[in-house]
C-alpha cells in the first residue's frame, strides 16, 4: 500500500503551468467571463463561450485528468450533474448493473431514469463476481460500482469487475469519491469512466459543489463534451478555482483524516454501546485484503451501528466539534443519519434490508485532534443512558 510522493507534487504544481497568464501569479487566474472575443472572422482564441470551455475550468480538468491518469476530464456543477451526464450515454431499453449499496441520490436518479427513460437497473452485491455475472442479460450495457460503498462500506474487487466487463463488452464505471486518485486509481484496474462528487474530498473544505467525469478514450470524451455543451452543466470559473485550491492539500488532508479514522474506528469497535463498525481499515472487515491489493490507503469514512436508536439520536443531538450535517470529505468531522438524510428516499423495507436502519450513523472523519474526537464520543456515550 505504498503511496506515490509525486502525486503530492502534482496536486500542488500542475495548476501553476498556466499558458494564458504571463504575470507570474502563483494562483491560477479566475477567468470570470461568460464570453471571449474572436480575433477575426473564423478565428478563435480557443475560448468562445464559458458554457463550452473556460480557461480556469480547463486548468482544473487538466489537473483532475492527470491525477486519475485518464484521457480527458470534465468538470460539472455537482456530483449528480456528472452522474446524470454519464447515464445520458445510454438508450431506452439498456440494462445497467449497479452496486447493491449505493448513495441515495444515485438510487433516486436511477429510479427516475427507469420510469421516465426506460433504462433498466439491477442492484447487485458487487462484492460477489458470480452474482454480477449471473445478472448480465443481452441488454446489459454497463457495470456501475461504488467502492467503498455508501454507507455500508462494501468493497468491490476492481480487477474482478474489469474482467467481467471486458468479457461481456460492458462499460465499466467507478465512483471514486470516497478514496480519490490519491488512494485508488480505477483506470489501473480496467475502468472506462471514473466519477467524483468533487464537493467531497477533492474540495475538502465544504465550500463548493462540483462533480467530475474522467474517461479513458476519445470517443467517450467526444460524447460527453457534446452533452456538457448542450445541457450547460459545466462548473463555473470561481468554483473551478476553489477546487484547484482545495486539491493542493489533498494528499496532506487525506493522510491526516485516515490516521484519525483508523484510531477512531478501533475505539468505536471497543465501546459496549456500539454494536458494529464498518471501516475497511479494520483487519476484520470483509474487504480489508481487497483494499490492500488495489488501494494505497483505507480512507476516512466510517459507518457504525449503535445499540439502540435512542443512542444514535442522542449522539446526533449532543455533538459539538463533530457536526450533524450531510456531505463528507471536508476538514471538519461530519456525522450523518443515512435513514433520514442521504437515503431517505429509499423505501424503509429496502433500507433495512441493506442495513440502513435507525441505529446506523455515518461518519466522515476530519483533521481535528483525535483526542478531541474520542473525548467527544466518550462523553456523549457515557451520558446516553
Amino acid at each position: 500500500m505504498k503511496k506515490n510522493n509525486a502525486f503530492n507534487t502534482l496536486c500542488v504544481h500542475n495548476a501553476q503551468a498556466f499558458p494564458h497568464d504571463h504575470t507570474g501569479a502563483i494562483s491560477t487566474p479566475i477567468y470570470q467571463s461568460a464570453t471571449f472575443v474572436h480575433p477575426s472572422v473564423g478565428q478563435s482564441t480557443g475560448y468562445d463561450y464559458s458554457r463550452l470551455q473556460n480557461p480556469t475550468r480547463e486548468q482544473l480538468e487538466t489537473l483532475i485528468c492527470n491525477l486519475e491518469g485518464g484521457y480527458d476530464a470534465l468538470a460539472f456543477s455537482s456530483g449528480m450533474a456528472a452522474i446524470t451526464a454519464v447515464f445520458q450515454l445510454f438508450k431506452p431499453g439498456d440494462h445497467i448493473i449497479t452496486s447493491l449499496d449505493l448513495y441515495g441520490g444515485s438510487h433516486r436518479l436511477f429510479d427516475y431514469l427507469s420510469h421516465q427513460y426506460n433504462l433498466e437497473f439491477s442492484y447487485v452485491d458487487t462484492t460477489s463476481p458470480s452474482l454480477v455475472s449471473s445478472a448480465i442479460t443481452p441488454k446489459t450495457k454497463a457495470l456501475y460500482i461504488e467502492t467503498p460503498s455508501n454507507p455500508m462500506m462494501h468493497i468491490t474487487d476492481l480487477s474482478a469487475m474489469s474482467t467481467i466487463a471486458r468479457t461481456h463488452d460492458l462499460l465499466f464505471i467507478v465512483d471514486n469519491t470516497f478514496l480519490t486518485p490519491y488512494l485508488q486509481k480505477p483506470f489501473q484496474f480496467g475502468a472506462n469512466i471514473i466519477l467524483h462528487s468533487g464537493t467531497k474530498f477533492l474540495s475538502g473544505h465544504n465550500d463548493t459543489l462540483s462533480g467530475f467525469v474522467i474517461v479513458d478514450d476519445a470517443h467517450l470524451s467526444e460524447q460527453l463534451r457534446y452533452l456538457i455543451k448542450t445541457v450547460g452543466s459545466a462548473l463555473a470559473p470561481f468554483d473551478s478555482w476553489l477546487m484547484i485550491r482545495g486539491i493542493k492539500t489533498l494528499a496532506l488532508r487525506m493522510d491526516a483524516q485516515e490516521k484519525n479514522a483508523r484510531q477512531l474506528a478501533v475505539w468505536l469497535e471497543s465501546h459496549p454501546k456500539i454494536t458494529k463498525v464498518f471501516y475497511a481499515g479494520l483487519p476484520n472487515h470483509p474487504g480489508y485484503h481487497t483494499m490492500q491489493k488495489q488501494c494505497s490507503g483505507f480512507g476516512s469514512m466510517i459507518s457504525f451501528e449503535c445499540a439502540s436508536s435512542f443512542i444514535a439520536t442522542y449522539i446526533l443531538n449532543h455533538t459539538s466539534i463533530i457536526h450533524y450535517a450531510e456531505s463528507l470529505g471536508g476538514v471538519e468531522t461530519l456525522i450523518t443519519y443515512p435513514m433520514l438524510q442521504t437515503h431517505a428516499d429509499i423505501p424503509e423495507q429496502e433500507r433495512n434490508k441493506k442495513g440502513i436502519n435507525d441505529r446506523l450513523l455515518r461518519l466522515s472523519v476530519g483533521i481535528e485532534a483525535i483526542d478531541d474526537l474520542i473525548h467527544e464520543f466518550d462523553t456523549i456515550l457515557k451520558e446516553a443512558n
